[in-house]
Protein backbone atom coordinates (compact mmCIF):
# COMPACT_ATOMS: atom_id res chain seq x y z
CA UNK A 1 0.00 0.00 0.00
CA UNK A 2 1.34 3.13 -0.66
CA UNK A 3 1.86 5.54 2.46
CA UNK A 4 0.73 9.07 2.40
CA UNK A 5 3.24 11.67 2.25
CA UNK A 6 2.33 14.12 4.30
CA UNK A 7 3.94 18.15 2.70
CA UNK A 8 7.02 19.32 5.05
CA UNK A 9 5.21 22.93 5.42
CA UNK A 10 1.78 21.01 6.28
CA UNK A 11 3.65 18.31 8.57
CA UNK A 12 5.59 21.60 10.64
CA UNK A 13 1.68 22.81 11.26
CA UNK A 14 1.06 20.12 12.65
CA UNK A 15 3.31 19.32 14.89
CA UNK A 16 2.90 20.33 18.41
CA UNK A 17 4.01 23.20 19.51
CA UNK A 18 5.41 25.09 23.25
CA UNK A 19 1.62 25.82 24.36
CA UNK A 20 0.76 29.31 25.17
CA UNK A 21 1.14 31.50 27.97
CA UNK A 22 -2.06 31.19 30.05
CA UNK A 23 -2.82 34.68 31.30
CA UNK A 24 -1.69 35.86 34.72
CA UNK A 25 -3.95 35.59 37.79
CA UNK A 26 -3.40 39.86 37.77
CA UNK A 27 -4.60 39.72 33.44
CA UNK A 28 -7.53 37.50 35.04
CA UNK A 29 -8.28 39.88 37.77
CA UNK A 30 -7.95 43.09 35.44
CA UNK A 31 -10.37 41.63 32.80
CA UNK A 32 -13.07 40.22 34.95
CA UNK A 33 -12.88 43.84 36.59
CA UNK A 34 -13.59 45.33 33.39
CA UNK A 35 -15.91 43.09 32.46
CA UNK A 36 -17.96 43.73 35.60
CA UNK A 37 -17.52 47.44 36.24
CA UNK A 38 -16.48 49.12 33.36
CA UNK A 39 -19.97 50.83 33.02
CA UNK A 40 -19.50 51.78 36.27
CA UNK A 41 -16.55 53.74 35.35
CA UNK A 42 -17.84 55.15 32.55
CA UNK A 43 -20.72 56.44 34.34
CA UNK A 44 -18.45 57.84 37.57
CA UNK A 45 -16.56 59.68 34.23
CA UNK A 46 -19.30 60.95 32.73
CA UNK A 47 -21.20 62.42 35.83
CA UNK A 48 -17.60 63.84 36.78
CA UNK A 49 -17.18 66.22 33.65
CA UNK A 50 -20.87 66.92 33.16
CA UNK A 51 -21.00 68.17 36.45
CA UNK A 52 -18.17 70.28 35.45
CA UNK A 53 -19.56 71.69 32.16
CA UNK A 54 -23.56 71.45 33.13
CA UNK A 55 -24.06 73.26 36.28
CA UNK A 56 -27.75 72.36 36.47
CA UNK A 57 -26.52 68.98 35.73
CA UNK A 58 -24.88 68.13 39.35
CA UNK A 59 -28.17 69.16 41.23
CA UNK A 60 -29.76 67.15 43.53
CA UNK A 61 -33.24 68.04 42.21
CA UNK A 62 -31.82 66.57 38.80
CA UNK A 63 -29.94 63.30 40.05
CA UNK A 64 -33.22 62.48 41.41
CA UNK A 65 -35.34 63.32 38.06
CA UNK A 66 -32.55 60.81 36.45
CA UNK A 67 -33.09 58.31 38.83
CA UNK A 68 -36.91 58.47 38.59
CA UNK A 69 -36.64 58.51 34.92
CA UNK A 70 -34.49 55.19 35.16
CA UNK A 71 -36.68 53.35 37.76
CA UNK A 72 -38.97 51.66 35.30
CA UNK A 73 -36.72 50.79 32.65
CA UNK A 74 -34.46 49.15 35.12
CA UNK A 75 -37.39 46.74 36.65
CA UNK A 76 -37.53 45.58 32.96
CA UNK A 77 -33.85 45.75 32.53
CA UNK A 78 -33.71 43.60 35.54
CA UNK A 79 -35.74 40.34 34.12
CA UNK A 80 -34.26 40.54 31.04
CA UNK A 81 -30.58 40.41 32.77
CA UNK A 82 -32.01 37.07 34.42
CA UNK A 83 -33.10 35.93 30.78
CA UNK A 84 -29.67 36.87 28.87
CA UNK A 85 -27.77 35.24 31.51
CA UNK A 86 -29.74 32.16 30.76
CA UNK A 87 -28.93 32.58 26.84
CA UNK A 88 -32.40 33.70 25.68
CA UNK A 89 -33.64 37.09 25.14
CA UNK A 90 -37.60 38.54 25.24
CA UNK A 91 -38.10 41.00 23.09
CA UNK A 92 -41.98 41.16 24.44
CA UNK A 93 -41.18 43.34 27.83
CA UNK A 94 -42.10 46.58 26.34
CA UNK A 95 -45.69 45.67 24.79
CA UNK A 96 -46.27 43.87 28.07
CA UNK A 97 -44.97 47.08 29.99
CA UNK A 98 -47.56 48.93 28.46
CA UNK A 99 -50.29 46.39 28.91
CA UNK A 100 -49.43 46.26 32.47
CA UNK A 101 -50.02 49.99 32.73
CA UNK A 102 -53.35 49.77 31.65
CA UNK A 103 -54.66 46.75 33.38
CA UNK A 104 -53.67 48.35 36.34
CA UNK A 105 -55.14 52.34 35.61
CA UNK A 106 -58.39 50.12 34.68
CA UNK A 107 -58.43 48.53 37.29
CA UNK A 108 -57.63 51.26 40.05
CA UNK A 109 -60.82 51.56 40.09
CA UNK A 110 -61.16 49.25 42.72
CA UNK A 111 -58.81 49.81 44.70
CA UNK A 112 -54.87 49.30 45.52
CA UNK A 113 -54.56 45.24 45.34
CA UNK A 114 -56.83 45.12 42.00
CA UNK A 115 -54.10 47.46 40.14
CA UNK A 116 -51.63 45.57 41.34
CA UNK A 117 -52.58 41.98 41.30
CA UNK A 118 -54.75 42.45 37.51
CA UNK A 119 -51.25 42.96 35.65
CA UNK A 120 -49.17 40.77 37.37
CA UNK A 121 -51.41 37.85 36.76
CA UNK A 122 -51.72 39.03 33.03
CA UNK A 123 -47.89 39.91 32.17
CA UNK A 124 -46.88 36.74 34.50
CA UNK A 125 -49.01 34.55 32.45
CA UNK A 126 -47.81 36.06 28.94
CA UNK A 127 -44.01 35.35 30.36
CA UNK A 128 -45.02 31.90 31.62
CA UNK A 129 -46.77 31.47 27.85
CA UNK A 130 -42.91 32.38 26.62
CA UNK A 131 -41.06 29.82 28.75
CA UNK A 132 -43.50 26.99 28.24
CA UNK A 133 -42.99 27.39 24.16
CA UNK A 134 -39.12 27.95 24.66
CA UNK A 135 -38.23 25.74 27.29
CA UNK A 136 -40.63 22.64 27.05
CA UNK A 137 -41.77 22.85 22.89
CA UNK A 138 -38.24 23.79 21.74
CA UNK A 139 -38.92 27.20 19.81
CA UNK A 140 -36.16 29.67 19.45
CA UNK A 141 -36.42 32.67 21.88
CA UNK A 142 -36.56 35.53 19.17
CA UNK A 143 -39.52 33.96 17.52
CA UNK A 144 -41.66 33.41 21.02
CA UNK A 145 -41.08 36.48 22.26
CA UNK A 146 -41.62 38.47 18.58
CA UNK A 147 -44.94 36.95 18.32
CA UNK A 148 -46.25 37.57 22.43
CA UNK A 149 -44.81 41.11 21.48
CA UNK A 150 -47.64 41.94 18.72
CA UNK A 151 -50.30 39.57 20.69
CA UNK A 152 -49.63 41.90 24.03
CA UNK A 153 -49.73 45.11 21.73
CA UNK A 154 -52.58 43.64 20.23
CA UNK A 155 -54.42 42.89 23.53
CA UNK A 156 -53.70 46.17 24.34
CA UNK A 157 -55.03 47.69 21.41
CA UNK A 158 -58.49 45.92 21.82
CA UNK A 159 -58.75 47.18 25.16
CA UNK A 160 -58.28 50.69 24.30
CA UNK A 161 -60.38 50.52 21.67
CA UNK A 162 -57.17 51.32 18.91
CA UNK A 163 -56.15 53.65 21.59
CA UNK A 164 -59.31 56.01 21.94
CA UNK A 165 -60.10 54.78 25.28
CA UNK A 166 -57.60 56.00 28.29
CA UNK A 167 -57.87 54.92 31.62
CA UNK A 168 -57.52 57.20 34.37
CA UNK A 169 -56.40 56.66 38.13
CA UNK A 170 -58.37 57.88 40.70
CA UNK A 171 -56.60 61.31 42.46
CA UNK A 172 -55.64 60.42 46.26
CA UNK A 173 -55.87 56.49 45.49
CA UNK A 174 -53.12 54.60 47.57
CA UNK A 175 -52.42 53.52 43.68
CA UNK A 176 -51.47 56.78 42.89
CA UNK A 177 -49.36 57.54 45.82
CA UNK A 178 -47.35 54.26 45.12
CA UNK A 179 -46.25 56.11 41.82
CA UNK A 180 -45.83 59.47 43.09
CA UNK A 181 -44.93 59.20 46.55
CA UNK A 182 -41.50 60.16 47.87
CA UNK A 183 -39.38 59.38 50.87
CA UNK A 184 -36.26 62.09 51.21
CA UNK A 185 -37.27 63.21 48.19
CA UNK A 186 -36.85 60.38 45.99
CA UNK A 187 -39.83 58.45 44.33
CA UNK A 188 -41.02 55.44 45.52
CA UNK A 189 -40.60 54.46 42.12
CA UNK A 190 -36.69 54.35 42.46
CA UNK A 191 -36.81 52.78 46.30
CA UNK A 192 -39.05 49.75 44.78
CA UNK A 193 -36.54 49.12 41.81
CA UNK A 194 -33.43 49.40 44.42
CA UNK A 195 -35.17 46.96 46.79
CA UNK A 196 -35.93 44.69 43.70
CA UNK A 197 -31.88 45.14 42.38
CA UNK A 198 -30.92 44.04 46.12
CA UNK A 199 -33.39 41.43 45.70
CA UNK A 200 -32.24 39.87 42.46
CA UNK A 201 -28.46 40.05 43.25
CA UNK A 202 -29.14 38.33 46.19
CA UNK A 203 -30.92 35.54 44.38
CA UNK A 204 -28.52 35.61 41.46
CA UNK A 205 -25.27 35.27 43.78
CA UNK A 206 -26.57 33.18 46.79
CA UNK A 207 -29.03 30.81 45.94
CA UNK A 208 -28.93 27.99 44.00
CA UNK A 209 -31.22 29.10 41.74
CA UNK A 210 -29.61 31.68 40.42
CA UNK A 211 -26.18 29.35 39.99
CA UNK A 212 -28.49 26.84 37.87
CA UNK A 213 -28.82 30.63 35.32
CA UNK A 214 -25.40 30.73 35.50
CA UNK A 215 -25.37 26.85 34.31
CA UNK A 216 -27.60 26.78 31.63
CA UNK A 217 -26.34 29.83 30.15
CA UNK A 218 -22.85 28.37 29.93
CA UNK A 219 -23.86 24.89 28.32
CA UNK A 220 -27.23 23.64 28.68
CA UNK A 221 -26.01 20.23 27.70
CA UNK A 222 -23.70 19.68 30.85
CA UNK A 223 -26.45 21.89 33.11
CA UNK A 224 -28.77 18.43 31.77
CA UNK A 225 -25.95 15.87 32.63
CA UNK A 226 -25.86 17.89 36.28
CA UNK A 227 -29.34 17.04 37.18
CA UNK A 228 -30.23 20.72 36.93
CA UNK A 229 -33.83 21.18 36.12
CA UNK A 230 -33.08 23.48 32.37
CA UNK A 231 -36.36 23.57 31.68
CA UNK A 232 -38.32 24.86 34.75
CA UNK A 233 -35.47 26.98 35.26
CA UNK A 234 -36.14 28.52 31.28
CA UNK A 235 -39.22 28.63 32.02
CA UNK A 236 -39.15 30.75 35.21
CA UNK A 237 -36.94 33.19 33.98
CA UNK A 238 -39.40 34.19 31.47
CA UNK A 239 -42.19 34.28 34.07
CA UNK A 240 -40.18 36.87 36.55
CA UNK A 241 -39.46 38.62 33.24
CA UNK A 242 -43.30 38.91 32.30
CA UNK A 243 -43.99 39.87 36.01
CA UNK A 244 -41.36 42.42 36.52
CA UNK A 245 -41.94 44.25 32.69
CA UNK A 246 -45.97 44.30 33.70
CA UNK A 247 -45.17 45.56 37.77
CA UNK A 248 -42.95 48.36 35.88
CA UNK A 249 -45.92 49.65 33.72
CA UNK A 250 -48.27 49.27 36.33
CA UNK A 251 -45.52 51.78 38.78
CA UNK A 252 -46.20 53.77 35.76
CA UNK A 253 -49.38 53.95 35.46
CA UNK A 254 -49.33 55.17 39.13
CA UNK A 255 -46.80 57.87 38.62
CA UNK A 256 -48.64 59.32 35.31
CA UNK A 257 -51.96 58.99 36.62
CA UNK A 258 -53.16 56.92 33.48
CA UNK A 259 -53.10 53.81 31.09
CA UNK A 260 -51.05 55.69 27.97
CA UNK A 261 -51.03 52.93 25.35
CA UNK A 262 -48.47 54.03 22.90
CA UNK A 263 -45.12 53.75 25.53
CA UNK A 264 -42.98 50.97 25.51
CA UNK A 265 -42.04 50.73 22.02
CA UNK A 266 -38.48 49.77 21.72
CA UNK A 267 -38.30 49.22 25.37
CA UNK A 268 -37.00 46.14 24.79
CA UNK A 269 -33.86 47.31 22.97
CA UNK A 270 -33.50 49.76 25.46
CA UNK A 271 -33.38 47.19 27.93
CA UNK A 272 -31.01 44.88 25.99
CA UNK A 273 -28.42 47.36 25.78
CA UNK A 274 -28.34 48.12 29.46
CA UNK A 275 -27.78 44.46 30.44
CA UNK A 276 -25.17 44.34 27.80
CA UNK A 277 -23.63 47.95 28.44
CA UNK A 278 -23.63 46.76 32.36
CA UNK A 279 -21.30 43.33 31.29
CA UNK A 280 -23.77 40.78 30.75
CA UNK A 281 -22.51 38.35 28.33
CA UNK A 282 -25.47 37.97 25.08
CA UNK A 283 -24.09 34.46 24.83
CA UNK A 284 -24.89 33.70 28.24
CA UNK A 285 -23.67 32.39 31.30
CA UNK A 286 -21.93 35.99 32.36
CA UNK A 287 -23.49 38.75 34.14
CA UNK A 288 -24.57 40.77 36.94
CA UNK A 289 -27.28 42.87 38.06
CA UNK A 290 -25.49 45.56 39.78
CA UNK A 291 -23.62 46.05 36.06
CA UNK A 292 -27.49 46.16 34.68
CA UNK A 293 -27.98 48.71 37.21
CA UNK A 294 -24.77 50.98 36.30
CA UNK A 295 -25.97 50.46 32.18
CA UNK A 296 -29.65 51.89 32.77
CA UNK A 297 -28.20 54.40 34.69
CA UNK A 298 -25.28 55.53 31.81
CA UNK A 299 -27.98 55.45 29.64
CA UNK A 300 -30.27 57.67 31.53
CA UNK A 301 -27.61 60.50 32.15
CA UNK A 302 -26.87 60.43 28.14
CA UNK A 303 -30.39 61.07 27.62
CA UNK A 304 -30.36 63.69 30.62
CA UNK A 305 -27.09 65.29 29.29
CA UNK A 306 -28.73 65.95 25.34
CA UNK A 307 -31.82 67.16 26.56
CA UNK A 308 -29.06 69.89 28.78
CA UNK A 309 -27.45 70.47 25.49
CA UNK A 310 -30.79 71.85 24.12
CA UNK A 311 -29.91 71.49 20.50
CA UNK A 312 -30.26 67.70 19.91
CA UNK A 313 -33.12 66.10 20.25
CA UNK A 314 -33.58 63.11 21.96
CA UNK A 315 -33.19 61.16 18.67
CA UNK A 316 -29.61 61.45 19.20
CA UNK A 317 -29.99 59.37 22.64
CA UNK A 318 -30.33 56.28 20.78
CA UNK A 319 -27.05 57.28 18.21
CA UNK A 320 -24.78 57.40 21.67
CA UNK A 321 -26.58 54.34 23.18
CA UNK A 322 -25.83 51.97 20.11
CA UNK A 323 -22.32 53.56 20.13
CA UNK A 324 -21.62 52.75 23.25
CA UNK A 325 -23.22 49.27 22.59
CA UNK A 326 -20.75 48.69 19.70
CA UNK A 327 -17.69 49.89 22.11
CA UNK A 328 -18.95 47.01 24.56
CA UNK A 329 -19.78 44.40 22.02
CA UNK A 330 -15.90 44.86 20.86
CA UNK A 331 -14.53 45.29 24.26
CA UNK A 332 -16.44 42.28 25.35
CA UNK A 333 -14.83 39.91 22.66
CA UNK A 334 -11.53 41.59 23.30
CA UNK A 335 -11.75 40.78 27.31
CA UNK A 336 -12.68 37.13 26.44
CA UNK A 337 -10.43 36.31 23.98
CA UNK A 338 -7.19 37.80 26.19
CA UNK A 339 -8.82 35.12 28.55
CA UNK A 340 -8.70 32.20 26.17
CA UNK A 341 -4.71 33.59 25.48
Amino acid sequence: MKSLTIPRQLSAALRPTAASPSPTAGQERITTLLQRHGALAVLVAVVLVSSFVFPSFGTLDNARNIAVQASFIAVVALGMTLVIITGGIDLSVGSVFALGGVLAAWASQYGLWAALLLPLAVCGAIGALNGLLIARAGMAPFIVTLATLLGARGLLLALTHEGATTYLVPRGSAFAELGQGTVGGFGYPVLIALALFAAGGAVLQRTSFGQSLFAVGGSADAATLMGLPVARTRVLVYLLSGLLAGFAGALNAARLSSGVTIIGVGMELDAIAAVVIGGTLLIGGAGSVSGTLWGVLLLAVIQNLINQIGSLNSSYQSVVSGGFLIVVVVAQRYLARARRT
